[in-house]
């Protein structure tokens, strides 16, 4: 995705979600939708600079593909 000053953005977020919620996911290292599929709202909701909106554009992006947030919280491995 490419920013409107033209710099590529490095995710794939949808395009109106605001500046804080964007940070607050590539902090939490998420830097593709996908990757949301793994995550419980209830847990993004705790990072700062996200909030309900955020986490409302993140959902209806998600379905618009078919996919959901997780249900509940999932094991990550570490590699």
């Amino acid at each position: 995705m490419v920013s409107r000053q033209g710099r590529k953005s490095g995710h794939d977020f949808p395009a109106g979600l605001s500046q804080p919620a964007v940070r607050a996911l590539l902090r939490a290292g998420y830097t593709q939708l996908d990757q949301l599929t793994r995550v419980r709202e209830a847990d993004l909701l705790k990072l700062h600079g996200m909030g309900p909106k955020g986490v409302r554009l993140l959902r209806e992006a998600l379905r618009a593909s078919g996919k959901s947030f997780a249900k509940r919280a999932q094991m990550m491995s570490r590699k």
